[in-house]
């Protein structure tokens, strides 16, 4: 996996635009306008490659890839480097840039960063600083949560945040305890009408495991009430593996990270004969496609080192 990530960080495949152009000065190359988050699909994907590649390195520093991840970083995590991605932020049409999948994947990022060595967290600290910003800013002022199963899933970037907000913001994680409350403390009965045809997170179990993270007293008996007929295996939608029918369609081999997202929420919440069902179903496919290549790792880590990280 680390290879794979490797790959794809280090090379600058062609990268999609997903920021609004406001004057000639936007129209530049990634490496350009994003020159440590360059090279993959898109943003976010740079980032939590990153993380990716961090995680397996301290967990596996034997590896062969070591000297060249260490050098990577270095050579990618500088204070000038992270001024540049700062600059971007204070484009005039940025405000909702990666909102907010890529803003908590950096802040996941920053935090594994600080498990190593000093200096790349340090370095790093401002962009992530500047994010966990945006997301007190943007908790204010979201009236309801984003349930969709893509990137714009409230309680998916909550549970990363909050992991982050431990280390570096009390404040911050608080303010995502009372908002997690306020938005999911009532659900009940889930029908889990899942997946939609691009999803890659369960909206149902990210749901639960987002109160799991954030309210560990009340959980108990609030999953019992959202997904009142688990021990009989309803609703079904969640229990069956999403097939995916063309992996070389980008959209719809977000299927395959469906299934290692269930892995993942199935283990942290208890049922890992569920989790170990949806592993099986998408390990084959890590590898084979650049669409599903350039991020699934990173989601495959986060189904087996459930309950480690």
């Amino acid at each position: 996996m680390a290879q794979i990530a490797l790959g794809h960080v280090s090379q600058e495949y062609p990268h999609k635009l997903d920021h609004v152009l406001s004057g000639d000065e936007d129209l530049a190359a990634p490496r350009v306008l994003h020159p440590i988050f360059y090279g993959s699909f898109d943003w976010h994907s740079c980032v939590h490659g990153w993380w990716t590649l961090l995680t397996v390195w301290r967990l596996f520093p034997e590896i062969g890839e070591s000297s060249a991840i260490e050098a990577l970083a270095n050579e990618s995590f500088t204070a000038g480097k992270v001024a540049a991605e700062l600059a971007y932020l204070d484009r005039p049409y940025s405000r909702g840039f990666e909102r907010p999948y890529g803003w908590a994947w950096l802040l996941y990022l920053h935090l594994e960063a600080a498990r190593h060595n000093g200096q790349w967290a340090k370095r790093l600290e401002p962009l992530a600083r500047a994010f966990a910003d945006r997301l007190r800013d943007y908790l204010g002022v979201l009236t309801y949560p984003i349930r969709v199963g893509t990137h714009f899933n409230t309680a998916f970037a909550l549970i990363l945040s909050l992991e982050w907000a431990k280390a570096f913001d009390v404040d911050l994680g608080a303010l995502i305890r009372v908002r997690t409350r306020d938005w999911f403390g009532g659900d009940r009965d889930c029908q889990a009408w899942e997946p939609g045809g691009d999803e890659f997170l369960s909206s149902a179990l990210i749901e639960g495991l987002c109160m799991k993270r954030t309210h560990p007293a009340l959980f108990p008996i609030w999953f019992e009430q959202f997904l009142p007929h688990i021990a009989e295996s309803r609703p079904a939608t969640l229990f069956t593996p999403a097939v995916v029918s063309d992996r070389s369609d980008g959209k719809i081999a977000h299927l395959d990270g469906l299934n290692l997202s269930r892995a993942w929420c199935w283990r942290e919440l208890g049922f890992p004969q569920h989790a170990d069902v949806h592993l099986a179903a998408a390990m084959p496919h890590l590898s084979g496609d650049y669409m599903g290549e350039h991020w699934l790792a990173s989601f495959a880590l986060l189904a087996l080192l459930s309950g480690t990280l």
